[in-house]
């Protein structure tokens, strides 16, 4: 991810902060006025300057990012694959590796400055493979077989909707309340089913019970198109001075996944969609007018 960088920031931090920019002077070795030198410059020759190119941590960092986003592309590609070989219990958690991945790569670049435009289109198309095909292709393996042509059906229903929820996001960046999500967000879309198949690695055969899987499959993509609004936890500061409550959270959280994870994940998944139906509910019965009682006789 390429930002812009000026010249002044590629030479920030090289000098130190006091009067003479924390050189040292090179008194007339070659003769003429001093010359001043790079403090990581000290006790070399002139000669050996050119040997000792300019750092360059801050491209580096441009890297970060778009490494992250691979790893999650890298996930849905993984998960597509073991899914094809039926292996369901090593699929499933690749598509939480990937939730994991995309919640870091857009944090890091907002941290260390390198969010660009093509940043945000590359994850988008990641987000496409892990988030939409991935956990498609891995329900029709697991339990939409059965219903055939309505299995493929749901399948794709469920991609198209992926890849809509991630157009209208790109659009309505930055003119939404930052709170909210308007429709479920794909990573937490996608987690339905894996956590689901994490939880039952069995699959189903008989058409009656793939229906479930049918259900796995409608009920995201349906509230990824939506309007409900899903909480988007960007409330939570991530640059406070005393974040050791935010450690002591996630090692609870951590300790208690471990417990037993499958069963976790899958009551956290539900519990995210459940959160937003339940606020979509409660809005609309507070904008519900009070019914008038009966009229007061004369």
């Amino acid at each position: 991810m390429v930002s812009e960088q000026t010249p002044g920031d590629a030479d920030h931090g090289e000098y130190g902060d006091n009067g003479d920019n924390g050189d040292n002077l090179d008194n007339g070795e070659h003769g003429g006025a001093p010359r001043r030198v790079p403090r990581r410059f000290a006790g070399l020759s002139p000669k050996r300057w050119k040997e000792h190119p300019k750092p360059r941590i801050r491209r580096g960092a441009y890297l970060l990012p778009s490494l992250f986003t691979l790893g999650n592309m890298f996930c849905g590609y993984l998960c597509i694959l073991y899914a094809i070989r039926g292996q369901f219990e090593i699929a499933a958690p690749l598509i939480g590796v990937a939730v994991v991945l995309d919640m870091l790569d857009g944090r890091i670049a907002r941290m260390t400055g390198t969010a660009s435009a093509f940043g945000v289109e590359f994850d988008s198309l990641a987000d496409v493979i892990s988030f939409g095909a991935a956990p498609a292709v891995l329900t029709f393996m697991w339990g939409l077989q059965p219903l055939q042509r309505l299995g493929w059906a749901a399948g794709f229903m469920y991609l198209s909707a992926a890849a809509i929820r991630l157009a209208r996001f790109n659009i309505q960046t930055g003119t939404s309340d930052k709170r909210y999500f308007a429709g479920m967000p794909s990573p937490a879309a996608a987690a339905i089913p894996a956590s689901t198949i994490f939880f039952y690695p069995g699959g189903f055969t008989d058409p009656r019970f793939a229906l479930i899987a049918l259900a796995v499959m409608v009920v995201p993509a349906v509230l990824m198109v939506s309007t409900v609004k899903f909480n988007s936890f960007k409330i939570i500061d991530m640059h406070e001075r005393r974040s050791y409550k935010m450690l002591i959270l996630l090692a609870l959280v951590i300790a208690v996944i471990q417990l037993h994870p499958s069963s976790v994940l899958v009551f956290i998944s539900y519990a995210y969609l459940a959160s937003g139906l339940l606020s979509a509910l409660w809005s609309k019965l507070r904008r519900r007018p009070p019914v008038a009682g009966p009229a007061a006789s004369p």
